[in-house]
């Protein structure tokens, strides 16, 4: 299945349309997003995580999702500058998306597929589930959202080299 994650478009949060051919050749970390979670903290641990290796090939990828107790409510303007004012974020945000369901982005029913949870399923249990991916695009693994960004920072350091 490699190579498959190029062929989506995705909007990012201004609504422009954008290839994921444009991240060929980089490691990914594609993770839901959410304003008002417990986990909304994560943004600054990304962030630095986004700048520690951004020049080195890393690109973070944010999708915010009002799927999980409506922790989404704002517009993708609203979500823009609170990301940038509260946890100073500068890794690529997209536009606001579900990730489960009949209107799943279809990104997302690729990334399920290619790396499910735990017992097997698909599904999105919450926000800030991560996934990662490599230089070739091959999705190689899924992590909880009670997994810390830092916590994936050698991982990422390997498959930079």
């Amino acid at each position: 299945m490699s190579a498959e994650i190029y062929q989506f478009d995705v909007k990012d949060i201004q609504g422009n349309n954008v290839s994921m051919e444009n991240f060929r050749g980089k490691v990914l970390l594609i993770v839901n997003t959410a304003s008002k979670c417990g986990f909304t903290p994560q943004y600054k641990a990304l962030e630095q995580l986004y700048q520690q290796y951004k020049d080195k090939g890393l690109v973070i990828l944010g999708f915010p999702c009002n799927q999980f107790g409506s922790q989404e409510q704002g517009s993708e303007a609203d979500i823009s500058q609170f990301c940038e004012l509260n946890f100073g974020v500068t890794f690529p945000l997209f536009s606001k998306i579900e990730v489960n369901g009949d209107n799943a982005a279809p990104l997302y029913n690729y990334l399920k597929q290619s790396a499910k949870g735990l017992l097997g399923s698909q599904s999105i249990k919450w926000n800030f589930t991560k996934f990662l991916v490599d230089t070739q695009g091959n999705v190689l693994e899924r992590y909880a959202p009670t997994t810390k960004p830092e916590d994936l920072a050698d991982k990422i350091a390997t498959l930079l080299k």
